[in-house]
Order: C-alpha cells, then sequence, then structure tokens
C-alpha cells in the first residue's frame, strides 16, 4: 500500500500559512518614524570660532512643525541673546535658524524644542565658544 498524496486542499492552506507568516514577519521589521534628529549645525557642537556667527542654523533629518519649533541661543551669564527670531525655513522645512543678537567672546549654549511632523517633541542643546576679547 501508498502512503496517501496530499490534497489540494492541504497544500492551499499551507501556502496560506506561509504566506501569512511571511507578511506579518515583513510588517514586523518595517522602520516605525523616529523623532526628528539633528544632523548637523553651523556652528556645530563644541565649536571654537574666532568671532560670533551672525546666525545659527540646524539640519534636522525629517521635516519640523514650523508653530511648534524654536531654537534660543544663551550666554555664559544666561541671558537670550537671540534676535528671538527662530523661523523653519520656507525652502527646507528640515532647517531651523536663529540671528545670534551679540558678537562678545563667550561660551554659549544653543537651546532647541522642535516637533517633528510625525508628533514627536525633542529638547536638546549644544555649546560653542567665541574666543576673543570680552565686550
Amino acid at each position: 500500500m501508498s502512503p496517501p498524496k496530499p490534497s489540494a486542499g492541504r497544500a492551499a492552506r499551507w501556502a496560506v500559512t506561509a504566506l501569512t507568516g511571511a507578511l506579518l514577519v515583513v510588517a514586523a521589521t518595517q522602520p516605525v518614524p523616529a523623532h526628528a534628529v539633528l544632523v548637523r549645525s553651523t556652528p556645530s557642537h563644541r565649536a571654537v570660532l574666532g568671532q560670533a556667527p551672525e546666525r545659527v542654523d540646524l539640519w534636522f533629518n525629517e521635516r519640523l512643525e514650523p508653530a511648534y519649533s524654536t531654537v534660543t541661543i544663551w550666554n555664559d551669564a544666561g541671558r537670550q541673546v537671540d534676535e528671538r527670531d527662530a523661523t523653519v525655513t520656507a525652502d527646507d522645512p528640515r532647517r531651523l535658524t536663529v540671528t545670534c543678537a551679540t558678537r562678545a567672546a563667550g561660551q554659549y549654549t544653543v537651546k532647541y524644542r522642535v516637533l517633528s511632523v510625525d508628533g514627536h517633541i525633542v529638547d536638546s542643546l549644544f555649546t560653542f565658544t567665541v574666543k576673543g576679547q570680552r565686550q
């Protein structure tokens, strides 16, 4: 007596099960939207400059929500020293910029709070130093 042959129904059920499993694996490994990540800035973190920059520019890995994204510059005495004109640029919605209101030497802290289009808020900071005579 020979073993029974698998039925067409059994083969179809096996194929559907295998395909469903494969789809679940693929769906589970898809990237999830992440927070906006600062990819570069001018000046850069811990930069030492000969003169103060006219502005600070930050670039992120994804678009920002302009109404909820801001950047400020603080001196080492704890005073805000930017023009309070932080803007997500129209030509590049991943770029946030602010005008520096001081030219004095010292250490500066750039603080930013951004809302990316995926709905995540990111707060962070970095520093840079301007060498030269204090004013």
